[in-house]
Protein backbone atom coordinates (compact mmCIF):
# COMPACT_ATOMS: atom_id res chain seq x y z
CA UNK A 1 0.00 0.00 0.00
CA UNK A 2 1.39 3.35 0.03
CA UNK A 3 3.50 4.78 2.69
CA UNK A 4 5.18 7.80 0.44
CA UNK A 5 3.09 9.99 -1.58
CA UNK A 6 5.17 12.83 -2.51
CA UNK A 7 5.92 12.95 -6.54
CA UNK A 8 2.83 10.89 -7.27
CA UNK A 9 0.21 11.86 -8.67
CA UNK A 10 -3.90 12.02 -7.63
CA UNK A 11 -6.49 12.78 -9.95
CA UNK A 12 -10.17 14.10 -8.48
CA UNK A 13 -13.59 14.32 -9.05
CA UNK A 14 -15.81 17.07 -8.28
CA UNK A 15 -12.22 19.06 -7.26
CA UNK A 16 -13.29 22.42 -8.37
CA UNK A 17 -15.20 23.10 -4.43
CA UNK A 18 -15.74 21.75 -1.07
CA UNK A 19 -14.05 18.52 -0.57
CA UNK A 20 -12.84 17.99 -3.53
CA UNK A 21 -10.65 21.31 -3.48
CA UNK A 22 -9.66 20.19 0.21
CA UNK A 23 -7.84 16.94 -1.18
CA UNK A 24 -6.25 18.58 -3.56
CA UNK A 25 -4.95 20.70 -1.26
CA UNK A 26 -4.12 18.48 0.91
CA UNK A 27 -2.40 16.33 -1.79
CA UNK A 28 -0.42 19.19 -3.10
CA UNK A 29 1.00 20.50 0.38
CA UNK A 30 2.17 16.39 0.85
CA UNK A 31 4.12 16.72 -2.67
CA UNK A 32 1.72 15.14 -5.13
CA UNK A 33 0.69 16.73 -8.63
CA UNK A 34 -3.02 16.89 -9.09
CA UNK A 35 -5.15 16.47 -11.96
CA UNK A 36 -8.75 18.31 -11.22
CA UNK A 37 -12.02 17.03 -12.74
CA UNK A 38 -15.07 19.14 -12.40
CA UNK A 39 -18.45 19.51 -14.31
CA UNK A 40 -18.09 23.28 -14.05
CA UNK A 41 -15.31 24.51 -16.30
CA UNK A 42 -15.63 28.04 -14.37
CA UNK A 43 -15.22 26.87 -10.79
CA UNK A 44 -12.01 24.72 -12.27
CA UNK A 45 -10.02 27.94 -13.35
CA UNK A 46 -10.88 29.57 -10.44
CA UNK A 47 -9.80 26.35 -8.19
CA UNK A 48 -6.69 25.98 -10.59
CA UNK A 49 -5.44 29.09 -9.89
CA UNK A 50 -5.90 28.46 -6.18
CA UNK A 51 -3.90 25.52 -6.08
CA UNK A 52 -0.87 27.15 -8.95
CA UNK A 53 -0.78 29.54 -6.17
CA UNK A 54 0.02 27.48 -3.15
CA UNK A 55 2.64 26.28 -5.50
CA UNK A 56 1.15 22.95 -6.55
CA UNK A 57 1.37 21.45 -9.31
CA UNK A 58 -1.70 20.92 -10.79
CA UNK A 59 -4.17 20.71 -13.95
CA UNK A 60 -7.43 20.74 -14.76
CA UNK A 61 -10.25 18.73 -17.58
CA UNK A 62 -13.93 19.39 -17.50
CA UNK A 63 -15.37 15.38 -16.58
CA UNK A 64 -19.36 14.94 -16.10
CA UNK A 65 -18.70 11.46 -14.26
CA UNK A 66 -22.47 9.93 -15.42
CA UNK A 67 -20.97 9.61 -18.49
CA UNK A 68 -18.16 7.26 -19.14
CA UNK A 69 -17.01 8.67 -22.04
CA UNK A 70 -16.22 11.49 -20.09
CA UNK A 71 -14.39 9.96 -17.55
CA UNK A 72 -12.06 7.50 -19.86
CA UNK A 73 -11.22 11.41 -21.86
CA UNK A 74 -10.28 12.61 -18.35
CA UNK A 75 -8.41 9.84 -17.49
CA UNK A 76 -6.00 10.26 -20.76
CA UNK A 77 -5.52 14.01 -19.67
CA UNK A 78 -4.26 12.72 -16.46
CA UNK A 79 -1.84 10.62 -18.45
CA UNK A 80 -0.69 13.29 -21.47
CA UNK A 81 0.13 15.45 -18.15
CA UNK A 82 1.81 13.77 -15.56
CA UNK A 83 2.10 9.76 -17.17
CA UNK A 84 1.10 8.53 -13.96
CA UNK A 85 -2.03 8.11 -11.97
CA UNK A 86 -1.64 6.60 -8.23
CA UNK A 87 -4.45 8.30 -6.46
CA UNK A 88 -8.16 8.38 -7.75
CA UNK A 89 -10.70 9.93 -5.55
CA UNK A 90 -14.11 9.04 -6.89
CA UNK A 91 -15.72 12.52 -4.84
CA UNK A 92 -18.29 14.12 -7.49
CA UNK A 93 -21.29 14.16 -5.78
CA UNK A 94 -25.07 15.43 -5.55
CA UNK A 95 -27.66 15.79 -2.84
CA UNK A 96 -31.32 15.27 -4.27
CA UNK A 97 -34.12 14.92 -0.97
CA UNK A 98 -37.49 15.25 -0.87
CA UNK A 99 -40.80 14.12 1.00
CA UNK A 100 -42.09 10.39 -0.55
CA UNK A 101 -44.41 10.44 -3.35
CA UNK A 102 -42.97 14.02 -4.53
CA UNK A 103 -39.33 13.10 -5.85
CA UNK A 104 -39.49 13.04 -9.77
CA UNK A 105 -37.99 9.75 -11.76
CA UNK A 106 -34.98 12.14 -12.89
CA UNK A 107 -33.81 13.12 -9.47
CA UNK A 108 -33.52 9.30 -8.71
CA UNK A 109 -31.64 8.74 -12.01
CA UNK A 110 -29.75 12.39 -11.62
CA UNK A 111 -28.42 10.74 -8.14
CA UNK A 112 -27.63 7.65 -8.57
CA UNK A 113 -25.88 8.53 -12.52
CA UNK A 114 -23.47 11.04 -10.63
CA UNK A 115 -22.88 9.37 -6.78
CA UNK A 116 -23.31 5.82 -8.00
CA UNK A 117 -22.04 5.22 -11.64
CA UNK A 118 -19.72 7.82 -11.69
CA UNK A 119 -17.78 6.09 -8.92
CA UNK A 120 -18.10 2.72 -10.82
CA UNK A 121 -16.81 4.73 -13.53
CA UNK A 122 -14.07 6.03 -12.11
CA UNK A 123 -13.04 2.94 -10.29
CA UNK A 124 -12.79 1.33 -13.76
CA UNK A 125 -11.46 3.33 -15.75
CA UNK A 126 -9.05 3.79 -13.78
CA UNK A 127 -7.57 0.61 -12.29
CA UNK A 128 -5.85 -0.69 -15.69
CA UNK A 129 -3.58 2.37 -15.35
CA UNK A 130 -2.56 1.55 -11.76
CA UNK A 131 -2.43 -1.92 -12.10
CA UNK A 132 -0.15 -0.80 -15.16
CA UNK A 133 2.79 0.58 -13.89
CA UNK A 134 2.94 -1.89 -10.52
CA UNK A 135 3.87 1.07 -8.31
CA UNK A 136 0.83 0.72 -6.24
CA UNK A 137 -2.34 2.93 -5.61
CA UNK A 138 -5.40 3.74 -3.53
CA UNK A 139 -9.00 4.99 -4.66
CA UNK A 140 -11.11 6.61 -2.26
CA UNK A 141 -14.54 6.94 -2.90
CA UNK A 142 -16.69 9.63 -1.09
CA UNK A 143 -19.70 8.47 0.40
CA UNK A 144 -21.42 10.11 3.81
CA UNK A 145 -22.75 9.82 6.98
CA UNK A 146 -25.95 8.98 5.20
CA UNK A 147 -24.29 5.49 3.76
CA UNK A 148 -24.30 4.60 7.17
CA UNK A 149 -27.21 5.84 8.88
CA UNK A 150 -30.57 6.94 7.18
CA UNK A 151 -31.89 10.41 7.37
CA UNK A 152 -35.82 10.23 6.36
CA UNK A 153 -36.59 12.83 2.70
CA UNK A 154 -33.16 11.90 1.78
CA UNK A 155 -33.91 8.57 0.56
CA UNK A 156 -32.10 9.14 -2.93
CA UNK A 157 -29.18 10.30 -2.27
CA UNK A 158 -28.73 7.33 0.97
CA UNK A 159 -29.60 4.86 -1.92
CA UNK A 160 -26.73 5.99 -3.69
CA UNK A 161 -24.05 6.34 -0.35
CA UNK A 162 -25.04 3.30 0.90
CA UNK A 163 -24.57 1.86 -2.69
CA UNK A 164 -20.89 3.60 -2.48
CA UNK A 165 -20.14 2.29 1.09
CA UNK A 166 -20.93 -1.50 0.09
CA UNK A 167 -19.48 -1.49 -3.09
CA UNK A 168 -16.53 -0.21 -1.90
CA UNK A 169 -15.97 -2.48 0.98
CA UNK A 170 -16.22 -5.54 -1.80
CA UNK A 171 -13.75 -3.89 -3.92
CA UNK A 172 -11.07 -3.64 -1.13
CA UNK A 173 -10.92 -7.31 -0.68
CA UNK A 174 -10.23 -7.64 -4.20
CA UNK A 175 -7.47 -4.75 -4.50
CA UNK A 176 -5.43 -5.84 -1.58
CA UNK A 177 -3.60 -8.51 -3.28
CA UNK A 178 -2.40 -5.82 -5.73
CA UNK A 179 -1.05 -3.97 -3.54
CA UNK A 180 -3.78 -0.80 -3.98
CA UNK A 181 -5.84 0.37 -1.44
CA UNK A 182 -8.99 1.52 -1.46
CA UNK A 183 -10.78 3.81 1.78
CA UNK A 184 -14.40 4.95 2.10
CA UNK A 185 -14.94 8.75 3.16
CA UNK A 186 -18.06 9.10 4.95
CA UNK A 187 -18.12 12.52 6.43
CA UNK A 188 -20.67 14.36 8.36
CA UNK A 189 -21.68 17.94 7.93
CA UNK A 190 -18.97 19.73 6.00
CA UNK A 191 -18.81 23.63 4.56
CA UNK A 192 -19.29 23.06 1.19
CA UNK A 193 -21.96 23.76 -1.36
CA UNK A 194 -23.72 20.31 -2.06
CA UNK A 195 -27.07 22.14 -1.23
CA UNK A 196 -26.14 23.62 -4.70
CA UNK A 197 -26.59 20.52 -6.13
CA UNK A 198 -28.61 21.60 -8.83
CA UNK A 199 -26.74 24.41 -10.47
CA UNK A 200 -24.90 21.39 -12.23
CA UNK A 201 -27.58 18.94 -13.42
CA UNK A 202 -27.28 18.00 -16.47
CA UNK A 203 -30.20 18.57 -18.58
CA UNK A 204 -31.17 15.11 -19.55
CA UNK A 205 -32.26 14.64 -15.75
CA UNK A 206 -34.86 17.78 -15.80
CA UNK A 207 -35.47 19.83 -13.31
CA UNK A 208 -35.71 19.44 -9.78
CA UNK A 209 -39.00 19.00 -8.38
CA UNK A 210 -40.80 21.82 -7.46
CA UNK A 211 -42.80 21.23 -4.28
CA UNK A 212 -40.18 20.76 -2.17
CA UNK A 213 -40.95 22.22 1.45
CA UNK A 214 -38.68 25.41 1.51
CA UNK A 215 -38.27 25.84 5.37
CA UNK A 216 -36.61 22.22 5.47
CA UNK A 217 -34.53 22.90 2.65
CA UNK A 218 -33.59 26.18 4.63
CA UNK A 219 -32.63 23.95 7.65
CA UNK A 220 -30.43 21.87 5.61
CA UNK A 221 -28.79 24.59 4.01
CA UNK A 222 -27.86 25.59 7.38
CA UNK A 223 -26.53 22.45 8.85
CA UNK A 224 -24.01 22.20 5.63
CA UNK A 225 -23.09 26.13 6.47
CA UNK A 226 -22.49 24.63 9.83
CA UNK A 227 -20.47 22.14 9.06
CA UNK A 228 -16.42 21.51 9.44
CA UNK A 229 -14.11 23.56 7.68
CA UNK A 230 -13.29 20.94 4.45
CA UNK A 231 -9.67 21.54 4.53
CA UNK A 232 -10.05 19.60 7.65
CA UNK A 233 -11.27 15.92 5.49
CA UNK A 234 -9.03 16.74 2.69
CA UNK A 235 -6.27 16.50 5.27
CA UNK A 236 -7.72 13.39 7.11
CA UNK A 237 -7.92 11.75 4.21
CA UNK A 238 -4.12 12.46 3.55
CA UNK A 239 -4.15 10.81 7.00
CA UNK A 240 -6.12 7.61 5.75
CA UNK A 241 -4.55 6.80 2.62
CA UNK A 242 -0.67 6.58 4.28
CA UNK A 243 -2.50 4.59 6.94
CA UNK A 244 -4.66 2.48 4.51
CA UNK A 245 -7.97 2.64 6.45
CA UNK A 246 -11.18 1.60 4.82
CA UNK A 247 -13.53 3.70 6.33
CA UNK A 248 -12.44 7.81 6.90
CA UNK A 249 -14.94 8.88 9.19
CA UNK A 250 -14.60 13.17 10.33
CA UNK A 251 -17.22 13.76 12.99
CA UNK A 252 -16.64 10.99 16.07
CA UNK A 253 -19.69 12.45 17.50
CA UNK A 254 -21.87 10.93 15.18
CA UNK A 255 -20.72 7.61 16.54
CA UNK A 256 -23.83 7.24 18.98
CA UNK A 257 -25.77 7.38 15.92
CA UNK A 258 -24.50 4.48 14.27
CA UNK A 259 -24.34 2.60 17.14
CA UNK A 260 -28.60 2.90 17.62
CA UNK A 261 -28.80 1.27 14.14
CA UNK A 262 -26.42 -1.56 14.85
CA UNK A 263 -28.36 -2.25 18.38
CA UNK A 264 -31.62 -2.02 16.23
CA UNK A 265 -29.85 -4.47 13.66
CA UNK A 266 -28.69 -6.80 16.68
CA UNK A 267 -32.19 -7.06 17.93
CA UNK A 268 -33.51 -7.98 14.87
CA UNK A 269 -30.76 -10.97 14.47
CA UNK A 270 -32.42 -11.81 18.37
CA UNK A 271 -35.74 -11.93 17.12
CA UNK A 272 -35.00 -14.24 13.81
CA UNK A 273 -33.44 -16.55 16.47
CA UNK A 274 -36.43 -16.90 18.35
CA UNK A 275 -39.06 -16.78 15.69
CA UNK A 276 -41.16 -19.43 15.49
CA UNK A 277 -41.73 -19.70 11.52
CA UNK A 278 -37.96 -20.06 11.68
CA UNK A 279 -37.84 -23.08 14.11
CA UNK A 280 -36.74 -26.28 12.88
CA UNK A 281 -34.66 -24.72 9.85
CA UNK A 282 -31.99 -26.99 8.93
CA UNK A 283 -29.94 -24.71 6.69
CA UNK A 284 -26.86 -23.25 7.88
CA UNK A 285 -24.82 -20.33 6.25
CA UNK A 286 -21.52 -21.44 5.02
CA UNK A 287 -18.77 -20.51 7.13
CA UNK A 288 -16.25 -19.17 4.86
CA UNK A 289 -17.79 -16.55 3.76
CA UNK A 290 -15.17 -13.31 2.85
CA UNK A 291 -15.53 -10.70 5.65
CA UNK A 292 -13.75 -7.51 6.21
CA UNK A 293 -10.44 -8.04 7.88
CA UNK A 294 -9.51 -4.08 7.84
Amino acid sequence: MMKDISGKTAFVTGGASGIGLSMARAFGAAGMNVMLADINEDDLNVALKDLRERQIKAEGVRCDVAERSSVEQAARATLDAFGKVHVVCNNAGVGAGGAIGTMEPGDWEWTIAVNVMGVVYGMEVFLPHIRAHGEGGHFVNTASMAGIISAPGMEPYTASKYAVVGMSEGWVQQLAPENIGLSVLCPGFVKTRIYESDRARQEKYGSANDERDPEREEIAKQFVLSGIDPDHVGARVVEAILGNELYIFTHPDMAPLFEARAAAIRSAFAHAAESPALKGVAFRSPEKIALLDQ
